[in-house]
């Protein structure tokens, strides 16, 4: 059971398009973004769709190679930060208009893969929350907290509904998110990618932003083989940190999170899963995991300061595959990975401006498919339209988040309710 040499089953399976050239001489853009991950990839795009021009994205390496292009594929609304902090942080206007952009980014993601036509196999059929303890509590406080302060329905599984999607003893009630849906994370970011190239935006992989300065009025970026002149510079990072901007690099803590996919299952898949709805768990410690067209399941969990090798995520993560479904015994994991998520120590995205036309979007946490494309349009709208919506994250700020130690408090934190779900589980029988 030794996974793939492939860096990951979304690389493996990745469209095939022309790469976009390194950036070569000199040249000058109205906006340069550095990333070409979802948070530079929407802002590109929301740009395009407004009709500016002279826009240059550099990537250091290819389209999607992050958290990006390795992630669960989970589609739905919401933040790293809980809804119920969210709202005792901002009150109920607030926090509602906050949640609202990410259900909003939600249907703008449905329609931006069918408008550009992007092939990365999105299945609109929401997510189920499933209850991995007895008490139903949970389920109840959160089901309510949704349709009373947010807007938004979830429906109740009960428990022999939800055993007959998900045939797991494990579980016992579950909610649905009839709003959501999931897919191939990385085709879509090629696709963002080549949707905004059709529109003029200039895209360069292999292209290392090694320095950032300002120059008069405006901003110099450098790579090893050019150099762009920029009125506004947008870092898009994530957890891949550039190394420019000490007070940006420093807000966030590099997170790994964990993949993988199993072998083509065939009928074997219907003995665990009879619906096509991701899956997560209600644990702090949850698992997600979803089929896949080709009868895989890809599986995922845990969250670490070390971004482990494919052999120690496999068979940490076939433990965990296995305490849910123990039919599955014996199965091979051909593919297995980690990748580096970018956590602020509010829990939120930081989206904001220093003023001088320097903009930054990052720290999404592990529920970025969303929230970064709601990032892309606030800053598209700022930049191209002189927008403030902007100003919702600015409470949210660049707290640093004192690297090293920030990443031993981390991992405690993560420990902490590790343990905590475990003696609920054994109390629970």
């Amino acid at each position: 059971m030794h996974p793939s040499s492939a860096p990951s089953y979304y690389r493996a399976t990745a469209t095939a398009y022309p790469a976009f050239a390194p950036l070569q001489g000199r040249r000058e853009a109205r906006v340069a973004i550095v990333g070409g991950g979802y948070a530079g990839l929407n802002t590109a795009l929301g740009l395009a769709e407004r009709g500016v021009k002279d826009v240059v994205l550099l990537e250091r390496e290819q389209v999607g190679f992050g958290a990006s292009g390795r992630n669960g594929g989970f589609v739905f609304g919401g933040y790293s930060l809980g809804e119920q902090s969210l709202l005792d942080q901002l009150g109920e206007p607030r926090a509602r208009a906050l949640f609202g952009l990410t259900t909003a980014a939600v249907q703008r993601i449905r329609e931006r893969v069918a408008r550009y036509a992007i092939a990365c196999d999105a299945v609109d059929e929401g997510v189920i929350w499933a209850n991995w303890f007895r008490d139903p509590g949970v389920l109840h406080r959160r089901q309510r907290l949704l349709a009373e302060h947010y807007g938004v329905h979830w429906d109740w599984l009960a428990q022999n509904e939800l055993r007959e999607c998900v045939r797991s003893t494990r579980y016992f009630d579950g909610l649905y998110e009839r709003d959501a849906l999931h897919l191939h994370p990385l085709n879509y970011a090629i696709g963002l990618a080549q949707a905004a190239a059709a529109q003029g935006v200039a895209i360069h992989e292999g292209s290392g932003v090694r320095r950032l300065e300002r120059e008069g009025l405006r901003w110099r970026i450098a790579t090893a083989g050019g150099e762009v002149l920029a009125d506004q510079v947008v870092l898009a990072c994530g957890g891949y940190l550039a190394g420019l901007q000490k007070t940006i690099d420093r807000a966030v803590l590099p997170i790994a999170t964990y993949v993988m996919v199993t072998e083509p299952l065939g009928e074997r898949l219907d003995d665990c899963l009879h619906t096509r709805a991701a899956i997560y768990d209600s644990r702090f410690a949850f698992d997600y995991y979803r089929s896949l067209p080709d009868r895989r399941l890809l599986w995922g969990g845990r969250i670490s300061v070390l971004n482990r090798s494919p052999r120690a995520v496999q068979r940490l993560l076939t433990r965990d595959l296995l305490r849910v479904f123990p039919q599955l015994k014996g199965v091979r994991i051909d593919y297995a990975w980690s990748g580096l998520m970018s956590y602020a120590r509010h829990q939120m995205p930081q989206i904001g401006s220093a003023g001088s036309g320097l903009w930054w979007a990052q720290a999404f946490g592990g529920h970025g498919v969303a929230p970064t494309c709601a990032a892309g349009e606030l800053l598209a709208a700022a930049i191209g339209e002189g927008d403030d919506g902007w100003k919702q994250f600015a409470g949210y700020g660049l707290p640093s988040t004192r690297r090293p130690a920030g990443f031993a408090a981390a991992q405690a934190t993560y420990w902490w309710h590790e343990f905590n779900d475990w003696l609920k589980t054994r109390l629970e029988g």
